[in-house]
């Protein structure tokens, strides 16, 4: 098979499995239903009490990363269901096309609704802020758009790396989702340098507007990239070295 048809067809699989492109709207979605529950009640409120205004704006990124965590790992664990790795590599028996593919492809979806849900999660939340909103113009504002689309993104590899480890969405899910929500502010309190480094931590500098401690915006998102590319790179290991 050419490179356009894996392409096209890992689209169709990602398209016509529901739970994997449930959970890649719902990163939109759900980001735009809290921003809206959120900054139509206490979103002036909270702007009167200062802060960062930036960071502030993608309040409801924290709900969005576990979307795109669970459109990562559905998308893979599709092939592991009912044989279908099998079906997939009988299709495609070059297993790095395969893999490529499979990641390219969950990497552009969740680009492309990450990038949606960062900008329309900014505009909307502001269109409630009245004389306390800001634009894109504001310095932080535009960066923080751009890089909320590709720190989901990054999640999403995240997940679908691990889920090639595991071969479990369940597994994955298990892990990360108490890992972001818990661990990480444990790490935090106990030790903030080394929370620093942890990938939510990291890639979320890229939100505030003068981001505190050691990382950088863009210094953040490379540490979470590598966090990524470590699970994709144990994750291709499996592909190449396990039995369907």
């Amino acid at each position: 098979m050419s490179v356009t048809a894996v392409l096209h067809s890992e689209w169709i699989k990602i398209r016509s499995v529901r739970a994997s492109f449930g959970s890649l709207i719902a990163v939109f979605a759900a980001t735009l239903a809290i921003t809206l529950l959120v900054f139509a009640t206490v979103g002036r409120a909270e702007a009167q009490g200062g802060g960062d205004p930036v960071f502030g704006a993608f309040y409801a990124i924290n709900f969005a990363q576990i979307a795109a965590i669970a459109f990562g790992a559905t998308a893979v664990s599709s092939e592991y269901a009912g044989g279908a790795l099998r079906i997939s590599l009988s299709a495609v028996p070059h297993r790095g096309l395969f893999y490529a593919a499979k990641t390219a492809i969950v990497a552009t979806a969740a680009l492309v609704v990450g990038l949606a849900t960062g900008f329309t999660t900014f505009l909307v939340g502001q269109a409630f802020l009245g004389q306390y909103a800001i634009g894109l113009g504001e310095p932080g504002a535009l960066r923080a758009c751009i890089g909320a689309g590709i720190y989901l993104t990054l999640m999403a590899l995240f997940a679908a790396g691990l889920t090639f480890l595991l071969r479990s969405a369940v597994a994955v899910l298990s892990l990360l989702v108490p890992f972001i929500l818990i661990v990480s502010f444990v790490v935090g309190d106990i030790a903030e340098g080394a929370a620093a480094c942890l990938p939510d931590r990291a890639g979320q500098q890229v939100l505030h507007q003068d981001p505190t401690g050691g990382l950088g915006p863009l210094t953040g998102l490379a540490v979470t990239a590598l966090w990524a590319a470590a699970a994709l790179l144990a994750g291709w290991r499996a592909v190449r070295r396990r039995d369907a």
